[in-house]
């Protein structure tokens, strides 16, 4: 299994997201939470039926000490009990989720990660183009998580930038999470970018949703998500991410 990576880097200038945040209105939530403009602007997210299956991992035994230290996203299975995020932010120890999180609260529970699933060339070579990963977790109250807060659809093979996405994550150095829409654009043939300030450590692992409810990309790939908290990066999700979700999700 492989070692938790923490996103840190140049990634990790927390104070850029405090700068872009003072900046932010009312009308440009609501608008975020949409998914529709104002593109490239990063705002704090509203707890929303969609925000909701929107969660930080931990690594914790069944807490939430310690702090928070990636991203994840609940998507549809067939036995209703998935996420994904990214593969580097999977290690050996025990993790757990908290879907929408904030100020210390899981409103939700906090569900233990059981099964986790990376791509082999993920597992043999760390390979950039497959940093994508899902886990199911287990039960809370004999419930599954989709059933109690829903879930995005895996849309694999949508041509990048069709539609502007919005991205969601929990920074480590925040207790709330923040929102972007912007339109991705092509990287390369299997990976792709888009300009949303303030995603900084602990973000790896936020989902990109359209408008539609299609999870279409997952920060991580290139320098594990990017450099620099203004640009973030996801691999093309094709038919290796797709095989893998198969697996994952019991299709």
């Amino acid at each position: 299994m492989n070692r938790i990576t923490r996103h840190s880097g140049n990634r990790g200038h927390a104070f850029l997201s405090t700068v872009v945040l003072l900046a932010v209105t009312t009308s440009s939530v609501a608008a975020a939470d949409r998914g529709a403009g104002p593109l490239g602007e990063t705002v704090r997210t509203r707890l929303t039926s969609a925000s909701s299956r929107i969660g930080p991992l931990f690594g914790t035994s069944g807490g939430l000490e310690g702090g928070h230290f990636c991203t994840a996203s609940v998507v549809h299975s067939r036995h209703r009990d998935l996420i994904v995020t990214a593969a580097h932010c999977l290690g050996g120890g025990p993790l757990w989720f908290a879907p929408g999180y904030r100020d210390g609260r899981a409103p939700y529970g906090v569900w233990k990660v059981t099964r986790t699933y990376v791509g082999d060339a993920w597992s043999d070579d760390q390979d950039e183009n497959s940093d994508v990963a899902f886990a199911t977790l287990a039960p809370v109250d004999g419930a599954r998580i989709e059933d109690v807060v829903g879930a995005n659809r895996f849309a694999a093979g949508r041509r990048t930038g069709a539609t502007p996405l919005t991205v969601t994550g929990y920074p480590s150095s925040r207790e709330t999470p923040i929102s972007c829409v912007n339109r991705p654009t092509a990287s390369s043939p299997r990976q792709q970018r888009i300009e949303c300030p303030g995603f900084t450590s602990g973000t790896s692992g936020s989902p990109w949703v359209n408008g539609f409810g299609e999870l279409v990309g997952v920060l991580g790939g290139h320098e594990q998500g990017g450099d620099t908290p203004g640009v973030s990066y996801s691999v093309v999700l094709g038919n290796e991410a797709a095989a893998l979700y198969r697996t994952a999700s019991g299709a």
